[in-house]
């Protein structure tokens, strides 16, 4: 297994073909016939057995403000693997990469939504609970919706900076992963 980093805008034909049938076999019930669900990550990881694509996760690294401060956050969205090689680790030699991301470059939280915290709580992440806002985007008709603002018990985080996690209010400034 090789994992290769590709930035989105590099994806070719035949990627965009393979990731779309991986991400809609992973969650068929919610992803639409395109390789992202509201919005395209900035690069994604990618791992290979031969030349198959066997394993993905989307990154998006922005600016989040945590009860008026500025945190930096690398977004980890939609990581999956072919169920045909899951217990292999494939995802978590994924979320290794992601972590060693972190760690070098000026990151100060990994953050994510997960359907199985038990498989991140392995690898150092755990739940928070705040009130989170974010821009709300029809991934049907991909508009904006509006603001929304819930809190979710899926969220988790992992420090890999600096600073510490806070209570309180959390603005994605943007969509929600």
């Amino acid at each position: 297994m090789r994992i290769e980093q590709h930035l989105e805008m590099t994806v070719s034909e035949s990627m965009d073909t393979e990731l779309i049938e991986l991400l809609r076999h992973a969650f068929p019930s919610i992803y639409p016939n395109r390789r992202y669900f509201k919005q395209l990550p900035h690069f994604r990881l990618i791992a290979y057995e031969d030349e198959q694509i066997i394993g993905q996760v989307g990154l998006d690294f922005r600016v989040m403000n945590m009860n008026g401060k500025p945190i930096h956050v690398l977004g980890i969205i939609d990581l999956c693997v072919r169920e045909e090689v899951r217990g292999r680790g494939v995802g978590r030699t994924l979320m290794e990469k992601v972590i060693d991301l972190g760690e070098t470059y000026p990151v100060d939280f990994l953050l994510l939504f997960a359907d199985r915290p038990d498989l991140y709580e392995r690898v150092g992440f755990h739940k928070v609970s705040n009130t989170c806002t974010w821009l709300q985007i029809d991934d049907e008709n991909q508009t904006t919706r509006g603001i929304g603002e819930a809190t979710f018990e899926e969220l988790m985080i992992r420090q890999v900076g600096d600073k510490w996690w806070a209570g309180g209010t959390l603005d994605f400034l943007g969509y929600l992963y």
